[in-house]
């Protein structure tokens, strides 16, 4: 633990080691962050549900035990499309304002099991889509944090909580991530389980983490996942072979954001990585169309009762999204299914020959808050099942935040983080 950082400024692993050698107080922890978000949630606005002394509580009686995991006493963010059973679950709605679930969603029960302290509900866009909730960028409050998971992102950025769940469809975890300059990790497809997370597309959602460093958004997923320890000690003598994707959608990014992915490549480069170009053409083009036809498909259906029962309480942009996905049809989906499949198929064929590739996160920095920003950089991925991993590097025009995506292959978790950090080490010098 880094002894000059206030308590609520350090990792999460760091944290936990404190923990479990006596060194620090689930209890210290989280009265800290309460005191950061007491501080400065009026400006951010990050959070949907906060009970102080209900966080208090599970941090006293997660003291008075011995470690259960590497999670134990450490505080976790729940984004509020995700089940609380003692907590509101509102999905970023009016339509489910005061809604209290019977039980926690899967991820949130495995958090509790391990020994972690949900600390509260981060702001959710509407329903986990586009439509801008109340949240601010921490660094502007005149911009986005991005979305959907506002929240989460602009918790973790301003040092309130040291991780937070977040989800993915489109682009929802790696674009907050890289506005508000923190890690942003969508795992492979399913890999943590999705039980209690309020569906818009069962065929792409993906429940997935917010963080400060990598060694973080390691530790919540092999503790949930089962998966084995990243051996982050073999970092320094890896050099990865890295494959520069500017994706189909290149055009899409400004200068800021084309001249920081360059760049990185250029720096990753010179530190004995091995960079070449990938040119992901033909049928790549039509993926990020394909994700809006497969998704609004599968929003139209998922949200039968909110736009049956409940039509006035949707945003103009939602509702225009699902009348949208009313019109795609069963053959033209199963088509866009199709298409997701092939490509997969190639992809993989790709990542034979590369340890990550390496892409832009958004298409610069943050804009105003009458958005929550382009998704175009995480649609293709996600509907590839990929796991990626938001690192934050440069700054655009106004000074804020930029990020680089690592993109590494299915079910391939472990072996990304090693690479990520491997990258995020080049980059910093």
């Amino acid at each position: 633990m880094t002894a000059s950082l206030p308590f609520n400024q350090i990792s999460a692993s760091d944290a936990a080691a404190a923990i479990a050698a006596d060194k620090l107080t689930s209890e210290a922890l989280v009265a800290a962050c309460l005191d950061r978000i007491g501080a400065r949630e009026p400006a951010v606005q990050a959070w949907a549900f906060i009970d102080p002394e209900l966080a208090l509580s599970q941090a006293r009686s997660r003291d008075r035990e011995p470690p259960r995991s590497r999670l134990h006493g450490i505080p976790v963010g729940i984004k509020d499309v995700i089940d609380t059973g003692d907590m509101p679950t509102e999905y970023g709605s009016p339509i489910h304002r005061g809604h209290r679930p019977h039980c926690d969603a899967a991820c949130v029960a495995q958090v509790r099991e391990l020994g972690g302290v949900i600390l509260g509900k981060t702001v959710s866009t509407e329903f986990a889509t586009r439509h801008p909730n109340k949240t601010r960028h921490p660094l502007d409050p005149t911009r986005t944090p991005g979305g959907s998971s506002s929240g989460s992102a602009a918790a973790v950025a301003d040092c309130m909580v040291p991780i937070a769940f977040g989800t993915q469809t489109s682009s929802s975890i790696i674009r907050p991530a890289a506005f508000c300059g923190v890690i942003g990790y969508k795992p492979s497809f399913g890999l943590i389980n999705r039980a209690g997370l309020k569906f818009l597309s069962e065929s792409l959602d993906t429940i997935g983490t917010l963080t400060r460093t990598v060694a973080d958004a390691a530790l919540i997923i092999e503790e949930l996942a089962g998966l084995p320890a990243a051996p982050f000690g073999e970092v320094p003598r890896r050099k990865p072979r890295i494959g520069l994707c500017r994706t189909p959608y290149w055009n899409q990014a400004d200068a800021a954001a084309q001249a920081s992915l360059d760049n990185a490549a250029r720096v990753l480069a010179q530190a004995g990585a091995r960079v070449n170009d990938v040119d992901l053409a033909d049928e790549f083009g039509a993926l990020a169309e394909t994700q809006i036809a497969v998704s609004s498909y599968e929003f139209y259906r998922a949200l039968t009762h909110e736009r049956t029962r409940f039509p006035e309480l949707i945003s103009a942009s939602l509702t225009s999204r699902i009348a949208a996905g009313g019109k795609v049809t069963r053959a033209q989906y199963e088509a866009g299914v199709a298409l997701a499949e092939r490509c997969r198929k190639r992809i993989d064929d790709v990542l034979r020959d590369h340890d990550a590739l390496l892409a832009p996160s958004a298409p610069g920095e943050a804009p105003t808050i009458e958005s929550t920003g382009d998704p175009i950089f995480g649609l293709m991925w996600t509907l590839l099942q990929l796991p990626c991993l938001t690192l934050p590097y440069g700054s655009g025009p106004l000074g804020l935040p930029l990020g680089v995506q690592v993109i590494g292959s299915r079910a391939g978790d472990t072996a990304m983080f090693v690479n990520a950090e491997w990258i995020r080490r080049a980059l910093a010098g």
